[in-house]
């Protein structure tokens, strides 16, 4: 099953896009919630490159790696990825004034639909933030 999100970022795409693709802003925005956070973050932006994304309960009590290898990268417009045998779309369409950022992604069979939906939302919603507000590594 597919799940898709998005959101819509007031801001040019090349912030938006280097917000995306740059670790220590992916350490700033990476968290589902206020009690998670990215402590370690990698990319290695091309067709075969690898990303990854230590997440961490704030408290030390969880943690876990996000990571995938790079499929298909178009500059400011798309980037595909395989997570193991999952697969993630991230389309990055630029508008007048904003960029819409839609993100498809392949579930997994550990959490249900909807927690899947809202946790990648709320973290959709935090990279929303980070951008808007200007901020840099």
């Amino acid at each position: 099953m597919k799940i898709t999100i998005e959101a819509s970022i007031a801001a040019p795409i090349e912030r938006v896009w280097r917000a995306w693709t740059t670790p220590e802003d992916i350490k700033q925005w990476n968290a589902a919630s206020d009690d998670w956070h990215t402590t370690k973050a990698s990319v290695d932006l091309r067709v075969g490159g690898e990303f990854s994304s230590r997440m961490e309960a704030k408290d030390g009590s969880m943690g876990f790696d996000f990571a995938g290898t790079y499929t298909k990268l178009v500059e400011h417009r798309l980037i595909e990825c395989a997570l193991g045998d999952r697969t993630l779309q991230v389309e990055f369409s630029a508008g007048p004034g904003s960029v819409t950022v839609r993100e498809t992604f392949d579930a997994e069979t550990t959490n249900s639909e909807e927690m899947q939906r809202t946790g990648w939302q709320a973290i959709l919603s935090n990279f929303k933030k980070h951008v808007e507000s200007g901020q840099r590594a």
